[in-house]
Parts: structure tokens; C-alpha cells; sequence
């Protein structure tokens, strides 16, 4: 796409990106209008890692509103599976022999939501037989809306999105999140942050890994990284990044696809140097 290209989007009411986007917008507006009063619900596999009735609700929103158009497609969403990194891999395998497949998150950042931290999103994604073909991602604090259609662009407000421009680590911004899992991923986490402190601008961790993502995407942050994930957490996010021109892998250097649970994305730019300095981290935490 022309970066000089300032023709807006607009999505035919029929498309499926239409329907994201429709479920994206009414699941955020709702959960907006609930922040404040929502209570915690349980914990997941850890202290850290809680639902609320919101998410429930909201998901339940989205399932209805999708298989309304849709009926005979297949959705995956966070709150529809078990918790635990086991569970996730196994409700992924399964759901993608379908061909019309959805992945929802329909709050990803409930820690910060519940604490009325404004840094929380919608996340919704299409994939056909696998490969990600819309990804819409909302914060409803911002009314920002994210918009990625597979081989037509990535967009915010309409207008096109372009990842940074930054070619070297030390100009860099990055982001990355907190592994709930304490034991292994934790560690590791920490020694890639005390690498690459040093070495880059500076590091922020926002608890949204769609928006993270998106911000990327956006040319806001030049890269993110962040260990544990699922596919619910980042499909969206990664066809935005792709499809605004950057660069998203595992943190081993191997192509993004929705198995993937440890994730780098950066503006393509530093995507080397970042991955070389994971990569060292890592050698150097399990001496």
C-alpha cells in the first residue's frame, strides 16, 4: 500500500470484517459501561490470572452476534476454555480442523479493567483453515478502533497504519508483559528485561497484549515481546502488525502462526536485534 494513501476504509455491511467490527464495538461499549462496578469473579491458574462476570457476559455478546451471521462457523474464546497453557493448546487443535474459525478475547487486560486502569481492549480475529484473514482490535477507554483485513492494510479511525521507522535497538520502544506462570516463564522474562533495558530506549508494560500489539502496528511502540500467550491473546494483533508492515515470530525466530504462545513483534527493522538479544537472555538464564 502507498504510504501517501489517505483514501478512508470503509467495509461493506456484509463482510466479515463488518461483523468484527460490529461485535467489537457493542462488546466494548457494554464493558465500558460496567467498569467500576464489576467484582472479581475467580481466579485462573494463578492469583494474577482472574475473570470477571464481564468477560463472561461479553463473550456470551460476541458468540451471539457472530453465529447470527455466521451459524455455521466455529468460535474459540478465552472464557469457553479451561485454564492453563494444556487446555488452550488442546481447544486450538481441535477448532482448527474448522474452516471458518473465530478467536476471541473479549477483555484482554481484565487485571488492569477491574483496578480501572485504562488499558484494556477487545480482541476478535478470523481465521480460514488456520491463517488469520481479519483481525479487529477496540479500546472502548480510547474509542480507538483497530482494523486489519489480510492482503488490504491495517487501519485506526480509517486512516492507514504504518509501523516505526526506527532501524536500531537504542532508539527503540518496547514492550513486553509479566508471565503469570512464575516458575519458568518468569524468570526468563526478567533476564530478557535486564538485556535489553540497557540497550533500547525504554520498556513498558501496558497488561494488554492485543494493544500492545496494536500499538505496534500503529508505530507507537517499534516492538513487544511476551512469553505464555494463547492464540486468543494476540491473532488480532498479529495480522494488524503484518499487514501495517512489520514483523511478527515466535521469540525463537520462527514464523507467526496460531500455536505460537511466546511471541515477538517489532516494526521488522529491530526485529533481529531483538530476537538476538532474547536469544542470549535466555542461553544466559539457564546456566
Amino acid at each position: 500500500m502507498n504510504e501517501n494513501d489517505k483514501t478512508p476504509y470503509v467495509v461493506s455491511s456484509k463482510s466479515y470484517t463488518a461483523v468484527a467490527i460490529n461485535c467489537a464495538a457493542k462488546a466494548g461499549e457494554w464493558i465500558k459501561s460496567k467498569l467500576g462496578s464489576v467484582k472479581q469473579l475467580s481466579t485462573k491458574t494463578s492469583p494474577q490470572d482472574i475473570v470477571t462476570e464481564v468477560d463472561k457476559g461479553a463473550e456470551q455478546m460476541i458468540r451471539k452476534l457472530i453465529l447470527t451471521h455466521f451459524p455455521d462457523h466455529a468460535i474459540l474464546g478465552e472464557e469457553g476454555v479451561e485454564p492453563g497453557a494444556e487446555a488452550a493448546a488442546r481447544a486450538l487443535q481441535a477448532a482448527q480442523e474448522e474452516e471458518y474459525l473465530w478467536i476471541i478475547d473479549p477483555v484482554d487486560g481484565t487485571t488492569n479493567y477491574v483496578h480501572g486502569f485504562p488499558f484494556y481492549s477487545v480482541s476478535i480475529a478470523l481465521a480460514h483453515r488456520g491463517e488469520v484473514i481479519v483481525g479487529v482490535i477496540y479500546d472502548p477507554s480510547r474509542d480507538e478502533l483497530f482494523v486489519a483485513e489480510k492482503g488490504k492494510g491495517a487501519y485506526v479511525h480509517g486512516n492507514p497504519t504504518y509501523v516505526s521507522k526506527e532501524s536500531q535497538l537504542s532508539e527503540s520502544l518496547l514492550a513486553t508483559g509479566f508471565p503469570i506462570d512464575s516458575k519458568v516463564n518468569l524468570p526468563l522474562n526478567m533476564a530478557e528485561l535486564h538485556a535489553l533495558l540497557p540497550k533500547v530506549r525504554n520498556v513498558r508494560a501496558g497488561g494488554s497484549a492485543a494493544l500492545h500489539l496494536a500499538y505496534v502496528a500503529a508505530g507507537r511502540l517499534s516492538g513487544y515481546w511476551e512469553h505464555g500467550l494463547s492464540a486468543w491473546d494476540i491473532a488480532a494483533g498479529a495480522l494488524l502488525v503484518q499487514e501495517s508492515g512489520g514483523a511478527v515470530t515466535d521469540t525463537d525466530g520462527r514464523p507467526f502462526d496460531l500455536s505460537v504462545r511466546n511471541i515477538a513483534a517489532t516494526n521488522g527493522l529491530i526485529h533481529q536485534g531483538l530476537l538476538d538479544t532474547l536469544k542470549e537472555a535466555g542461553e544466559g538464564s539457564v546456566r
